[in-house]
């Protein structure tokens, strides 16, 4: 929070005698105080002086009266708080002047102690509201979306125009390729960014626990229910509810839900009052639900009830391209977070990843990228090191078409011999046993291939 003498605080009132009254006491603790005598010097200083806060009178002669320059003010100056004045207050004035962006209405003759109290409250308020923003900011970046590809890039659009909507949101991909984040984005890229973000996995609730799981229960529902119980949708409230691995819900649970999703109200079990539910639905999952409802182990209507706006996570196969730049972010992390040496994965090495399948996509990359950093004493990490931890795939080599055999073979002893010996860190002698060959041989044929072994 400011300082108090930080804070700027402009009265604006015809009557002198309230001016410096206001203007007295506020100095005495510690604001920053400035005058205005009526509407239109009030809008004036508004920009000019910047305050944080407004002691605004409402009837006040000229063109302007308190609610025209509130009006005007906050459209101008949308972040800076009213507190509005009268001595002639009535309830429609008081509606109307917080309808118009107002923080509070008081009568004269005024209460210094309860002006006071106000503007530790709208203090108190921005200071939080600030603080909110600043870890609002700080875990959108924690959660950023790594990638530069084309999947990626339309992945990042769609998030862009959808997260700042009510739709709900149904998505699809395999396991690994970052579904959970996506629907963080969704969440913390919309006006529910202040409130919660509630995961459900539902493959992990057992079918005769999920209703109270989702809904919660009144005390006394059930033997042991010795008090409420608050549910998944009860915490949600206001916020997000993610549903993962919707698919494996079963067809009882899907009813349930699907009725709370549809009334948008639901009762806790052995409750009778009815709770309406101001909840963004998100769900995840990794089966095909089309085909799962030919199978008939998805309900149909379920399914484009949730499938307001689908998405579908790119798996990291069809994004080989981003795997320089997802390495390059999980070192980063792990170099911060593990308390690691930075390290450089080579060419041969980022070539090796490259061209491996990933099937547990991003998640398994990520694991990787960490058991390499465990596992790997220096700063440069090899193909040798790569296949030390676990990843054993031979670089391939495409050959232009039209090579004769003789010339085919020889590309490959080339690729091959270059491999060998950068795993073995440039050692000749240790290359020639590794690969079977006479040492002199072998300096033969790096000569004849004319490489650069220094």
């Amino acid at each position: 929070m400011k300082k108090n003498h930080e804070i700027k605080i402009l009265v604006i009132d015809d009557e002198k005698a309230i001016r410096n009254v206001l203007s007295d006491s506020l100095k005495d603790d510690g604001y920053n105080v400035e005058l205005a005598v009526d509407g239109e010097d009030g809008l004036l200083k508004l920009s000019d002086f910047k305050p944080d806060i407004v002691l605004l009178d409402i009837w006040m002669p000229g063109r302007l009266d308190g609610l025209e320059v509130l009006k005007q003010a906050k459209i101008q100056h949308p972040s800076v708080q009213f507190i509005i004045m009268s001595g002639h207050g009535t309830i429609e004035t008081a509606v109307k002047a917080t309808k118009f962006g107002a923080w509070d209405f008081v009568e004269k003759p005024l209460s210094l102690d309860k002006i006071s109290i106000l503007i530790h409250n709208i203090l108190s308020y921005q200071s939080e509201k600030k603080e909110k923003g600043v870890l609002l900011n700080r875990l959108r970046s924690s959660i950023a979306i790594i990638g530069d590809s084309a999947p990626i890039v339309k992945l990042k659009q769609m998030i862009a125009r959808v997260a700042p909507t009510e739709s709900w949101v149904l998505i699809s991909g395999e396991n690994g390729t970052g579904k959970e984040l996506v629907a963080q984005n969704i969440h913390y890229l919309s006006s529910r960014a202040s409130k919660t973000f509630v995961e459900v996995n539902c493959a992990a609730i057992p079918k005769d626990l999920i209703e109270s799981e989702l809904f919660g229960y009144e005390k006394g529902a059930f033997t042991g229910a010795d008090k409420t119980k608050l549910g998944k949708f009860d915490y949600a409230q206001g916020g997000t509810l993610f549903l993962d691995e919707i698919g494996d819900m079963s067809l009882d649970a899907q009813a349930k839900l699907l009725r709370i999703l549809q009334e948008r109200k639901f009762q806790r079990v052995g409750g009778l009052e009815s709770i309406y539910a101001d909840v963004r639905i998100v769900a995840a999952t990794n089966k095909n639900l089309e085909e799962e409802i030919r199978k008939g182990s998805f309900r149909e209507d379920l399914y484009y009830r949730l499938n307001v706006v689908p998405f579908s996570v790119p798996n990291l196969r069809d994004r080989l391209e981003d795997i320089p730049v997802l390495i390059d972010h999980f070192s980063v992390h792990f170099s911060r977070q593990g308390g690691f040496d930075s390290k450089i994965f080579n060419e041969q090495a980022m070539k090796m990843l490259s061209q491996y399948a990933w099937p547990g996509n991003v998640r398994e990359l990520k694991n990787f990228v960490e058991r390499v950093y465990i596992l790997t004493p220096g700063p440069v990490v090899t193909a040798s090191d790569i296949q030390y931890a676990g990843l054993n795939i031979e670089i391939n080599s495409s050959l232009p078409e039209g090579l004769s055999f003789r010339e085919a073979r020889a590309k490959f002893e080339k690729e091959f011999l270059v491999k060998m010996i950068e795993d073995n860190n440039g050692n000749i002698t240790k290359t020639a046993e590794k690969v079977g060959l006479e040492r002199s041989y072998l300096h033969r044929k790096i000569k004849s291939f004319g490489l650069d072994i220094n």
